[in-house]
């Protein structure tokens, strides 16, 4: 059986810039927010969306610390 691409699987963490994480990880933490809102009050329509977005989220997270930790060797 073939892996599903998801949304998720298309985000591509290394291609981008440093002020390109930081506005997605905005735009992904935003998102999380209105999930919330929308599983709160019953209104979710994909629950596997919230999955994702976390998952996205934490791939940011740590190609920046990986950036960080290697900006901070190269010191």
């Amino acid at each position: 059986m073939a892996k599903k691409e998801t949304k998720s699987s298309k985000l591509d963490v290394a291609g981008k810039s440093d002020d390109q994480l930081n506005e997605t990880l905005g735009e992904l933490k935003r998102e999380a927010f209105n999930l919330r809102f929308q599983a709160a009050t019953s209104q979710l329509e994909k629950p596997s969306r919230v999955r994702e977005v976390r998952r996205d989220i934490a791939r940011i997270k740590t190609q920046q610390s990986t950036r960080a930790k290697a900006a901070s060797a190269a010191k």
